[in-house]
């Protein structure tokens, strides 16, 4: 029970899979039965993924003096800490969409309200491109046998995927409170007032394949993401 006060970043760590490959889309219950290898690669590194994201953004808010994220628990690398059940129960169906357990935190604990929610936002981001460049740098070190070569690829794509998304300036997405704290403080505000206010219109028409049935989210991903991965992929 998050107490009075308390922020939670909602973060849904979404994962728009439609810029990968097309076998991404099939449900993730199917594939357990058509493919158990390529299951358990592709929903562990959602798990992952998400786990890290939320995790960094429960990370950055301890380090910048709140102590809520260390109180509830969640300030730990245990993915399971930060997985959301409703939000994997989509995973599982949809195969395409998912959330994390949004990260609690109270703005009243931090010494520069504006600027350190920005922080604690990015840190999700952040984290996942760092995490898509160690497993770069493994895939180039190590010798991988090519068996392997997918999940490394998969591991890359996925990181990298999920922090573009997420710094979109919609909210709940993170990079509408990075937006937000680099903002003049009345600007912020009214952002804040009006994006808030219809966040759930503005997230599904982000999300709305209504452009040759590619979303306005892939559309603004897909160009960022293949620059990255033409640095991070061997």
């Amino acid at each position: 029970m998050v107490g009075m006060g308390t922020t939670v970043l909602a973060s849904p760590a979404t994962v728009i899979t439609d810029v990968g490959h097309k076998w991404y889309y099939f449900s993730m219950l199917g594939l357990l039965f058509q493919n158990p290898l390529a299951f358990v690669v592709i929903f562990g590194g959602l798990v992952i993924a998400i786990g890290i994201h939320e995790a960094a953004h429960c990370f950055m808010a301890d380090y910048l003096g709140d102590p809520t994220p260390r109180s509830l628990g969640r300030t730990t690398l245990n993915p399971l800490a930060h997985l959301d059940p409703l939000g994997t129960l989509v995973i599982l169906v949809t195969g395409v969409f998912g959330w994390g357990k949004p990260a609690p935190f109270d703005p009243y604990n931090l010494r520069h309200p504006q600027r350190d929610t920005a922080l604690i936002a990015l840190a999700g981001p952040v984290t996942n491109i760092l995490l898509a460049i160690l497993v770069s740098l493994l895939w180039r070190i190590l010798p991988i046998p090519s068996s392997l070569t997918a999940v490394f690829y998969f591991l890359v794509r996925i990181n990298v995927s999920l922090a573009l998304f997420n710094l979109i300036p919609v909210p709940p997405l993170d990079g509408s409170k990075v937006l937000a704290g680099v903002l003049n403080r009345n600007i912020s505000r009214d952002f804040e007032n009006f994006a808030g206010g219809n966040s759930l219109l503005l997230l599904f028409l982000l999300l709305l394949p209504i452009f040759g049935g590619q979303s306005i989210a892939t559309l603004i991903i897909s160009p960022l993401a293949n620059i990255l991965l033409r640095f991070l992929i061997p």
